[in-house]
């Protein structure tokens, strides 16, 4: 039996949904991430599910498999580095999961950022979780860095709840 490893796929935009109900039917591992958002329309608010990630979502496939998740209408392609398809560590699947199983903010950030310090959060529902501080407009941030993808997510949390690794 074929070792099974956490891809992601590049969906086109807004069908991250379409292609998670698509592996689903057909029995495939995969994990959107997926934010609450509050969104306007010209007569209502309404909170609604968000991808974390815009165009993306995470399979767990032998190597095997993965042509047919990309024969699926709605996928483009795998995050890949020189052609081969990128392999994304179970440990940053499970920090995704882990922050937004919390009530901490949490916000998907698109442009690069600039490594900072590494810091390791002592206090509240995310110890233990190793990440990267960031400050912006003065308030203390946590990174959490998905290298392969280039992506990050921003938690918000007190500068006393984290120290330096």
């Amino acid at each position: 039996m074929d070792e099974k490893y956490w891809f992601a796929a590049y969906t086109r935009p807004r069908f991250e949904k379409k292609v998670e109900k698509l592996l689903n039917d057909r029995n495939i591992t995969c994990y959107l991430p997926l934010i609450k958002t509050l969104r306007q329309w010209s007569d209502r608010k309404k909170w609604i599910d968000v991808p974390l990630f815009s165009s993306y979502i995470f399979v767990f496939v032998p190597e095997g498999q993965r042509y047919e998740v990309l024969n699926l209408p709605g996928v483009v392609r795998f995050v890949s580095f020189e052609g081969k398809p990128v392999v994304i560590p179970e440990k940053q699947i499970e920090n995704i999961r882990w922050i937004l199983s919390t009530d901490v903010l949490t916000q998907p950030l698109e442009e690069k950022i600039p490594p900072g310090s590494k810091v390791e959060i002592v206090k509240g529902p995310l110890r233990g979780l190793v990440a990267e501080m960031v400050q912006y407009n003065n308030r203390m941030k946590i990174l959490l860095r998905l290298d392969y993808l280039e992506k990050s997510i921003e938690i918000q949390i007190p500068e006393n709840h984290v120290k330096i690794v």
